[in-house]
């Protein structure tokens, strides 16, 4: 259905799938078993503007699906919704991981993810116990209108300063010569919100 994105299954492996429902052009559920069809190294949920409650709806059935598919689910913000549901994996920004430091919120996370936006930031990510990064953004995106990209060199020095997996963020689109390049950087593979939400 969508090899003609990325023909190379490998590239795939390197792709984190990141959800914003008021992109889809679909129902929700619909367009996550799209995206679990075409299955990337995991999906992070991140509907962080809903309210705890409703997030623990939505995250019950794209958990579901994700299953079906083998497909990882990444829960995003909410701990203790997430914990509540059985979910390992949680990504968080990094204020929200200070504040959860050493307080016992983030025990039984087997994976802790953090977005980043400095080398002084993953630095800090990594010292908390953070187990992977998402650093951006790397590339033009609408999402951050006027802003300027930080580039394929702040991607770079972010991969040389830590030793945890970092992951590009930020106009990367099902493009393979795209993923390429950001894998060329040192990264662990590239985080694709628009692209993945109407494939």
């Amino acid at each position: 259905m969508y090899e003609n994105l990325i023909t190379d299954p490998g590239l795939k492996g390197h792709i984190l799938a990141v959800t914003n429902r008021n992109l889809c052009s679909r129902p929700f559920a619909e367009q996550i078993r799209r995206v679990c069809w075409f299955h990337p190294a995991a999906l992070i949920l991140r509907e962080k503007d809903l309210p705890d409650a409703e997030y623990g709806e939505l995250a019950k059935e794209v958990m579901k699906i994700c299953r079906e598919y083998q497909v990882p689910f990444i829960a995003h913000s909410f701990m203790e919704t997430a914990r509540q549901l059985g979910a390992d994996t949680i990504h968080l920004p990094l204020w929200r991981l200070r504040e959860a430091s050493g307080t016992g919120l983030l025990d039984g996370f087997k994976t802790i993810g953090v977005s980043v936006h400095s080398v002084e930031e993953a630095l800090e990510a990594a010292a908390l116990g953070a187990s992977y990064l998402t650093a951006g953004h790397i590339y033009a995106t609408d999402c951050k209108k006027g802003l300027p990209p930080r580039g394929t060199g702040f991607l770079r020095a972010v991969c040389e300063a830590v030793d945890i997996p970092v992951y590009g963020i930020g106009g990367i689109r099902l493009d393979e010569a795209q993923i390429k390049e950001v894998l060329g950087c040192g990264a662990a593979g590239g985080c694709i919100m628009s692209g993945m939400m109407g494939i």
